[in-house]
């Protein structure tokens, strides 16, 4: 059942992921005393039938008294509930100083909304419309390097029900290096039903939905041996699927196959 693919194939069959490393320092794309950065944003799935997030900007935070970058993004209203089954959206590709990050942080303008029953309700987000999420990094960036992160928005855990019917928005980011994990690829059958994956190894847990053909991929995933669970929607009364001993390893994915529901 499992086969493994090398994570250029994630290129081909969903969207394109970047080489992660560069060990030549002589580039001569990148200028010396720069390294290169790419920031894509993906989804952690949540019960909602839209989340729209205005991304606005975002800081690249140095330790050691270096100036702090603004990122020249790709900025615009996102819904993260598009962001599955290996889709996401490329924030920057570009250079940035060489230096010890710390931090990346996420500014979100005014426009974030949700979606629920057919009703558009507003998403408050002061701290982070102020300050920037704060999504921790602690890496060094060499000269000459391609570093690439995968944000993933967990919605089910940043969506908060208010008491006065009203929702707020406290995001929870994981932030993964591609060069550092691996991918879980896989199938659906019959699709076209709303259809969860979760892989969950200890603390680490990683969920994605299908889309419509049935294709999953759950993206930086760290090196280890997970179970994952297919569940379908609740409503069509059928049993999870729980699959054992899904090893994943760095650079690679590893592919469930078609899975029967």
């Amino acid at each position: 059942m499992k086969s493994l693919f090398k994570l250029s194939l994630i290129a081909m069959l969903f969207v394109g992921l970047a080489s992660c490393s560069n060990d030549d320092d002589s580039n001569p794309n990148i200028n010396e005393g720069n390294a290169k950065l790419a920031l894509r944003l993906t989804d952690a799935p949540g019960d909602y039938e839209a989340v729209f997030v205005d991304v606005e900007e975002v800081v690249i935070k140095y330790n050691g008294g270096q100036e702090d970058v603004v990122l020249g993004i790709n900025a615009g209203i996102y819904d993260l509930l598009e962001l599955t089954a290996g889709v996401n959206v490329l924030l920057y590709d570009d250079e940035v100083p060489a230096g010890k990050i710390s931090q990346i942080r996420m500014i979100l303008g005014d426009e974030n909304s949700i979606v629920v029953n057919g009703e558009v309700h507003p998403l408050a987000t002061p701290s982070a419309q102020q300050s920037g999420l704060k999504i921790q990094v602690n890496e060094t960036f060499e000269p000459g390097i391609l570093y690439e992160f995968m944000l993933d928005f967990d919605v089910d855990k940043s969506i908060v029900s208010q008491g006065n019917g009203g929702y707020s928005l406290k995001p929870v980011i994981r932030a993964s290096s591609v060069a550092e994990s691996g991918a879980i690829s896989g199938k659906i059958f019959p699709a076209g039903n709303l259809t969860m994956i979760t892989a969950v190894n200890g603390p680490i847990e990683i969920s994605t939905y299908a889309n419509a053909q049935g294709d999953f991929l759950l993206s930086a995933v760290p090196d280890g041996v997970y179970t994952v669970t297919i569940q379908a929607d609740l409503a069509l009364g059928l049993p999870a699927v729980v699959v054992e001993n899904v090893i994943v390893e760095q650079g690679e994915v590893t592919n469930m196959g078609v899975i029967n529901l």
